[in-house]
């Protein structure tokens, strides 16, 4: 079994006393996203775990811990877009997510943290050689500490209609994707990194950019020594190559407060959640 967390909130940033919880007990409970009566027992020990993913923006309350992972195999999904804070709202600063970013490469070495520059979005701040000028700094400053990079184009969820508008956020035009995708290509290339793009509708293999597997079987087999077989995620959208996974996550409960996040519904339903949480509980909030 691989175990993602998670796609639905920030486990790193914001609950990994919680994880390493579960780590200890032995399992956790996860609510079916789809119908929270519905709860599932997930059993968390090296027998049962292939490997865990982890998503985050900020693990750095996990870099003195990782320790306690030593009886498994993991790898870390790295979002570093560094935004400013009139869209990532609650993020530390730019130098303070790079450092991060390297502590935690230093640990578990460069093939277990993945760049994700992700979402790309744009307004009349964010312009395409923003996104061209900072995706090429980032580059250069974290070469040595990972071999690959993930992007996406921003999707405008119904969710987040809102705060697009208000912030003057758009899809992006075809021409607008081509270009980036073009920059970006060059600047992994200069730098020595694998570039790939996350359940994007656009071929973008002029470039060198192939479809990503996030959760990859293929890494996941090389980390852990297991030759594991490839099965596709059902439950992702029809573009995305992930591995099948079990996600411990739960959706309204990432207090990064982004505005293009797709996880949460509103900043006062997270705030109400994370006051339920209970490091000691089975559910990342309130008990059962």
């Amino acid at each position: 079994m691989i175990i993602s967390a998670s796609r639905r909130t920030d486990i790193p940033a914001f609950y990994s006393d919680w994880l390493f919880n579960r780590i200890k007990e032995g399992y956790a409970l996860v609510k079916n996203p789809m119908n929270y009566s519905q709860i599932r027992k997930v059993e968390i020990n090296p027998d049962a775990v292939d490997c865990m993913v982890f998503w985050s923006k900020n693990p750095a309350p996990m870099l003195g811990k990782l320790n306690l992972l030593k009886d498994y195999s993991y790898y870390f999904q790295f979002s570093l877009n560094l935004y400013e804070n009139d869209i990532e709202t609650m993020l530390p600063g730019r130098e303070n997510l790079l450092d991060t970013f390297k502590k935690l490469s230093d640990y578990t070495g460069p093939r277990k943290v993945i760049w994700r520059y992700d979402p790309v979005l744009i307004n009349d701040k964010y312009t395409v050689k923003y996104h061209t000028d900072n995706f090429s700094l980032i580059a250069g400053k974290i070469k040595n500490h990972t071999n690959k990079v993930t992007f996406s184009f921003i999707d405008l969820y119904k969710k987040i209609e809102r705060a697009a508008k208000e912030n003057g956020m758009r899809e992006l035009t075809e021409e607008e994707k081509n270009v980036l995708a073009e920059n970006f290509s060059l600047s992994a290339r200069e730098n020595n990194l694998l570039i790939d793009t996350c359940t994007e509708n656009i071929d973008l293999a002029k470039y060198g950019i192939k479809n990503a597997r996030c959760i990859d079987s293929e890494l996941i087999s090389e980390i852990s020594g297991k030759d594991l077989p490839y099965r596709k995620d059902k439950n992702q959208r029809l573009l995305c190559g992930c591995a099948a996974s079990v996600d411990i996550g739960e959706y309204n409960t990432c207090l990064n407060n982004c505005l293009y996040c797709y996880a949460n519904h509103s900043r006062s339903l997270v705030l109400e959640k994370a006051e339920k949480h209970n490091v000691l509980s089975p559910i990342i909030t309130g008990n059962i």
